[in-house]
């Protein structure tokens, strides 16, 4: 996406637009890192137990602290990393400055915040370890991905329409 098609946007769309000023285009093993890194996370993160639908399941019954002891402390940890990012303005990998996109609250973020929630409760997915719950043969879970992607077409087919 170019300077002039972001320009054209509405100011509400911002948040969710990357822009490499550098442009600058790899080859395709470039990314592999990313594959890595992904690989690793989705290790951990079911050894730790994260992905599990029976811990997602414990934390909905209010019967463990386990999840919310994950989920508060990677908010501890990005509140920190944002401090330090914009503290020091320290620049992605590429050279290019970070920013931080304002987000306004809506309305619409009570209702979304409403349905991931319930679709978090009833299925012990949210859309981060889909992938990673299929892995360890947890097969149903393909019905939430589909879901998910089917949620995502609607929204984005709706966005006008829906409160702001």
């Amino acid at each position: 996406m170019n300077q002039q098609e972001i320009k054209h946007l509405r100011e509400s769309e911002l948040d969710a637009v990357c822009v490499n000023e550098n442009e600058h285009s790899h080859p395709m093993w470039y990314n592999i890192k990313y594959v890595i890194i992904g690989i690793i996370f989705g290790i951990v993160f079911t050894k730790a137990e994260v992905i599990s639908w029976f811990r997602i399941q414990e934390m909905f019954r209010l019967e463990s602290f386990f999840m919310y002891g994950v989920i508060g402390s990677a908010i501890f940890t990005a509140m920190i990393s944002i401090l330090i990012i914009r503290k020091f303005k320290i620049k992605s990998i590429n050279g290019e400055p970070i920013k931080l996109a304002d987000k306004k609250f809506n309305k619409g973020n009570i209702y979304g915040g409403l349905i991931f929630g319930l679709g978090w409760a009833m299925t012990g997915a949210c859309p981060g370890p889909l992938f990673a719950q299929i892995g360890t043969g947890a097969t149903a879970i393909v019905v939430t991905l589909f879901s998910a992607i089917l949620g995502t077409w609607v929204y984005g087919k709706f966005r006008d329409k829906l409160p702001h």
